[in-house]
C-alpha cells in the first residue's frame, strides 16, 4: 500500500511539473506555409474520405512522413500532397493545382476549351482510359471511343501521369493540335491528331421523331453540368406541346458530371420515389427522393452503353429500379463513387471520394455497371447516324415503344 502511495505521489509531481513548465521545456514548433498546406490537405482527407482504413495504412504516419520531407516552396508541397494521396490507391481522389481547380469548376459550369474527353484511370491496370468523348467535340469527330486506352500524349507516356496531368497535356489554345496514341481491343495501335477547340456544353439535343405510327420525343443528354436539369425540363415541355406520346432518352457516351444534376433530372421523370441512396464511411445511408409530379407519364426507353457513367448511371438505375423506364443497349461503365471538391488556402484544391451510391434497389454498381433490360450490342457509328435507321440500339428502342403502344391499345 505504501508503494502505491509513493507511486501516486511521484505521478502527481510529474503532472504538476508538466503543467507548470512543460510549455517552456518543449516549445511548439511553428509550421511553415508549405507544411500548413500539406496538413490542411491531410485533415480534409482524414475527415471526409470514404475508406476509414485509408487503404489499410496508418494515415497519421503518412502525414508525418510528408511533413518530414523538405518543403521549400509550393511545388514541393504539391508533390508531397500528391504522394500522400497516391497511397490511397484511388484515382478519383486527387490534388488540383490552382489552374486545374479553376478549370474543373469552369467545366462543370458549362464551357471548356480542349479536345473534349472525359478520362479515368482503369482501376485494375492503372491505364489512362476514355470514359466518353463529349458530344460534338473534336475528340468525337476524330473517332475516339469509350474504353480506348491513351498510351501517349504528344509522345509522353501516360503510365505515370495523374488524371489532371493528362488533362493538362491535352488542353491548349484553340486551333492547335495534340497527338494521342490510342490502343483499342482487337485493333492496331494508332496515332490520332486532334485540333483543339472551344466546346460549348449545351447538354441537351431534342427533336420530335414522327412517322405513321410514332410521335417519339428523342432527347440526347450529353453530360450533367449545371445547365442540364433546366434544359431537359424545357425540352420535355416543348415535346409534350408537339404531341410526343413516348420518349427515348439517349445517355450513350454520357460520362456523368454533377451528382445534383443527375438527381434533378431523375425528378423530372418520377413521381414520389427514391432516386438514389448515398453511403458514407460510417455506413450511414442518405437518400434523395423525387416528390412529383413527373413532367410526363408517357412511356420511356433509355439508351446506354459502355460510355454511360457516374451521374448517368444514377439516372438510369433510378428509372430502371422504379419501373419508369426500360434500358436498352450495353452494360454501363460502372462508376459508383461520389467525389466532392475542397479548396485549399492557396487556391489549389482536392477532389476526394466521400461516399458511394446505391440505386433504389440498393445495387452497388461500382466496377460492375448496370445491365440493360434489353442488351443490344452495336458497332461504333458516325455522329450523323445517331437516332437513324443505321442506329440498331435506337431502332430497338423504337420497337419497344411500338410494342408498349400496342399493349395499351389491347387493354383499352
Amino acid at each position: 500500500m505504501d508503494n502505491i502511495k509513493v507511486f501516486r505521489g511521484i505521478l502527481s509531481f510529474i503532472m504538476a511539473f508538466w503543467l507548470a513548465f512543460g510549455s517552456f521545456c518543449f516549445p511548439a514548433v511553428a509550421l511553415t506555409d508549405e507544411q500548413k498546406l500539406v496538413s490542411q490537405a491531410w485533415r480534409i482527407v482524414n475527415r471526409t474520405y470514404l475508406d476509414d482504413t485509408f487503404n489499410h495504412q496508418n494515415w497519421a504516419q503518412v502525414r508525418q512522413k510528408a511533413l518530414n520531407t523538405p518543403l521549400k516552396d509550393s511545388s514541393s508541397a504539391y508533390e508531397a500532397i500528391q504522394n500522400m494521396l497516391k497511397t490511397l490507391d484511388d484515382p478519383f481522389t486527387r490534388f488540383l493545382d490552382p489552374e486545374q481547380y479553376r478549370s474543373l469548376q469552369v467545366n462543370t459550369s458549362g464551357e471548356l476549351t480542349g479536345v473534349g474527353l472525359q478520362i479515368a484511370l482503369e482501376p485494375k491496370t492503372g491505364q489512362l482510359q476514355v470514359v466518353a468523348p463529349i458530344a460534338g467535340s473534336p475528340a468525337e469527330k476524330a473517332g475516339i471511343q469509350p474504353r480506348d486506352r491513351i498510351t501517349q500524349i504528344e509522345g509522353t507516356p501516360t503510365e505515370n501521369l495523374t488524371l489532371d496531368q493528362a488533362a493538362s497535356l491535352m488542353r491548349g489554345r484553340i486551333g492547335t493540335t495534340v497527338s494521342l496514341t490510342i490502343e483499342r481491343d482487337d485493333a492496331p495501335t494508332q496515332e490520332i491528331l486532334i485540333v483543339r477547340d472551344r466546346i460549348t456544353l449545351n447538354p441537351v439535343i431534342a427533336k420530335l421523331k414522327k412517322d405513321q405510327e410514332n410521335n417519339i420525343g428523342y432527347i440526347r443528354l450529353t453530360q450533367f453540368n449545371a445547365n442540364a436539369p433546366i434544359e431537359l425540363a424545357h425540352a420535355i415541355s416543348e415535346l409534350e406541346k408537339q404531341g410526343a406520346d413516348g420518349y427515348i432518352l439517349d445517355l450513350r457516351n454520357n460520362p456523368g458530371g454533377l451528382l445534383q444534376a443527375g438527381i434533378e433530372v431523375a425528378r423530372l421523370w418520377l413521381d414520389s420515389n427514391v432516386v438514389v441512396y448515398t453511403v458514407n464511411r460510417q455506413g450511414i445511408q442518405g437518400s434523395f427522393e423525387s416528390f412529383g409530379p413527373a413532367l410526363t407519364q408517357d412511356p420511356l426507353v433509355i439508351l446506354v452503353n459502355q460510355g454511360t457513367a457516374s451521374a448517368s448511371e444514377i439516372l438510369a438505375g433510378a428509372l430502371q429500379d422504379n419501373h419508369r423506364a426500360t434500358l436498352v443497349g450495353e452494360k454501363t461503365f460502372g462508376k459508383g463513387l461520389i467525389q466532392s471538391l475542397f479548396e485549399l488556402s492557396d487556391g489549389s484544391g482536392l477532389a476526394v471520394t466521400i461516399a458511394k451510391y446505391e440505386t433504389p434497389n440498393h445495387r452497388d454498381i461500382n466496377k460492375l455497371g448496370i445491365t440493360p433490360d434489353k442488351v443490344i450490342t452495336s458497332e461504333p457509328i458516325k455522329l450523323q447516324e445517331i437516332a437513324t435507321s443505321s442506329d440498331t440500339q435506337y431502332q430497338a428502342a423504337v420497337e419497344l415503344l411500338a410494342e408498349n403502344r400496342q399493349q395499351l391499345a389491347l387493354r383499352s
